[in-house]
């Protein structure tokens, strides 16, 4: 089923996995959602990575090379529906492959099942180069109106008797704005573009504050943005990813929870006072209206269980 029509039955509950590192296989990632099964999720997300430079040594020479730390997104996405009999929607990356490759690959999605993708920009860990050929999308907003061409029966190669893909196209928006914009209004102006191109819905950076969330639903309506807002949550059950988080992702944490993760004397009592946290954001959310929750669950499943089980004992 399509994100934007499971909106109209409700509330939905979405999580986001990591693809296996290379070499590696499934297992964890089945026994990760073996475990919030009992929930009802709607959607499972699957990241895909953009490649990085590496170095490795092939017979006696230091060679730079391309590589994926995460690849397996197509293929994770299809065991997942095999194996759950549920919706899942891989992301989709301008970096990593040009425009011809990406639309090979979303073609690849459609014949197997998938009508729900999610469309990111991506970020190198450690760019290759800052130069893209003409070939390449440097914006998600292009990767939207790809998608949205493809909807149309339009391809980038001229054929015949074109079939038109059927996929709802999420982006990403950023409550407290991406990092690389000057300013929020900006940042919303970037989003609203990429509306415009084609895409169905929203899933925000995560959120630890329900009026930062607020906030931004009710910028971005005045700023034309009316298709559903998923606000992403984060279960942080340490004192050590308090601090760590927010340099990475450029969120902000409220002092109120700050102050209760100091005062923890045992990280059993911070697990607790993170997961308490989360469950009554993820509430709080849902009753100001939120179309759903979408939980970052980077591949745990303790923390993300612990939180669903105290959201949905209060909901019994």
């Amino acid at each position: 089923m399509k994100l934007v029509d499971k909106l109209k039955e409700g509330p939905i509950l979405s999580i986001e996995v990591l693809p296996p590192n290379r070499g590696h296989g499934v297992e964890e990632i089945f026994r990760t959602i073996d475990e919030l099964m009992e929930f009802p999720i709607s959607f499972i997300n699957v990241t895909k990575h953009a490649p990085e430079l590496a170095y490795i040594e092939v017979d006696g020479q230091i060679v730079k090379v391309t590589k994926v730390k995460r690849p397996g997104t197509v293929g994770l996405a299809a065991a997942l529906m095999n194996r759950y009999k549920i919706d899942v929607v891989p992301h989709v990356i301008c970096y990593g492959m040009d425009k011809y490759q990406i639309e090979d690959l979303l073609i690849d999605l459609h014949l197997i099942g998938i009508r729900n993708v999610f469309v990111v920009r991506g970020e190198y860990e450690n760019p290759m180069s800052e130069q893209q050929d003409r070939s390449s999308y440097k914006h998600a907003v292009e990767l939207v109106q790809h998608i949205a061409n493809l909807n149309r029966g339009i391809y980038l190669y001229p054929t015949e008797g074109n079939e038109p893909t059927d996929f709802c196209i999420g982006v990403a928006g950023y409550p407290e704005k991406h990092f690389e914009a000057p300013n929020i209004e900006e940042d919303l102006m970037n989003l609203k573009r990429k509306v415009d191109a084609g895409a169905h819905y929203v899933v925000t950076q995560m959120v630890f504050d329900v009026e930062i969330y607020r906030r931004f639903v009710q910028m971005a309506r005045n700023f034309g943005i009316h298709v559903p807002i998923i606000p992403g949550i984060k279960p942080v059950v340490s004192l050590k990813s308090v601090y760590s988080i927010p340099k990475k992702f450029f969120v902000t944490i409220p002092a109120n929870f700050v102050s209760q993760m100091q005062q923890a004397r045992s990280s059993e009592e911070e697990f607790r006072v993170g997961v308490k946290f989360a469950s009554k954001l993820a509430e709080d959310l849902l009753a100001m209206g939120a179309p759903g929750v979408h939980i970052f669950t980077m591949g745990r499943a303790k923390a993300t269980k612990a939180m669903l089980k105290l959201l949905y004992s209060k909901h019994v």
